[in-house]
């Protein structure tokens, strides 16, 4: 029987973001933006343990209160450069832990809106795919690439494009594999990718939004305050 466990990586800085505090921690409805990320994994009765990668000199976590979210949670400070150096650092971390096809849902840390019907229908579309796969919105705007002086260059077809979220469910052994063998990626669906799957894309909608610059923030907290208990 499939066992399910949640990873977080929350060592980046936010760079883009423009804060001296990583937006991970940055106050959302109350808490901080990491905690209703967390919220929804710690939630679901088929996650057993969520893990939080951390910098091994984050500076914020022992300063809040997590408690409300329970047992599952576990952090871990062995946050690397890059996201995926981080995820790799947890999944060896975790080793001990988990079984080789034990499923591994890797998610943003400032993704704070992913609702719990919609990681349900992850966890039930994907439990039996052989590869796994990623949540996911078809691109809907009409992409321009530009030149260097930030003019357009070209018009891209968007058909079939979809934009990448997460979580992102792969098996763990499989996982651990692929991010051993490539560095260069964004995403673990990337790793997956390079070692020669084909991830699944589990049709997901725009509020499962990704905090990443000071307007992200304003929408986060319309969509969490319009949602009901």
């Amino acid at each position: 029987m499939s066992r399910y466990f949640a990873l977080v990586p929350a060592a980046g800085s936010g760079a883009r973001f423009g804060a001296e505090t990583p937006k991970q921690y940055l106050p959302l409805a109350g808490r901080p933006v990491i905690h209703h990320a967390l919220a929804v994994l710690c939630a679901c009765p088929r996650i057993e343990e969520v893990w939080v990668v951390l910098s091994p000199g984050d500076e914020w976590w022992a300063a809040e209160d997590w408690s409300a979210l329970g047992h599952k949670l576990h952090p871990v400070y062995c946050g690397g450069a890059t996201r995926a150096e981080s995820v790799a650092n947890g999944l060896d971390a975790l080793s001990a832990t988990l079984g080789e096809d034990d499923w591994v849902l890797v998610h943003d840390a400032a993704r704070p809106c992913l609702s719990l019907d919609l990681l349900e229908r992850q966890l039930a579309e994907l439990d039996e795919d052989p590869v796994g796969g990623i949540l996911a919105v078809p691109v809907a705007d009409t992409l321009k690439r530009a030149d260097p002086q930030q003019r357009i260059a070209a018009t891209e077809p968007r058909d079939g494009l979809w934009q990448a979220q997460t979580p992102q469910m792969f098996r763990f052994g499989r996982l651990r594999r692929a991010l051993a063998s490539t560095k260069a990626v964004t995403d673990e669906a990337s790793a997956l990718e390079a070692a020669g799957f084909t991830p699944r894309l589990v049709r997901s909608d725009v509020t499962n939004l990704k905090v990443t610059y000071p307007a992200d923030l304003l929408l986060a907290e319309w969509i969490l305050k319009g949602r009901k208990p």
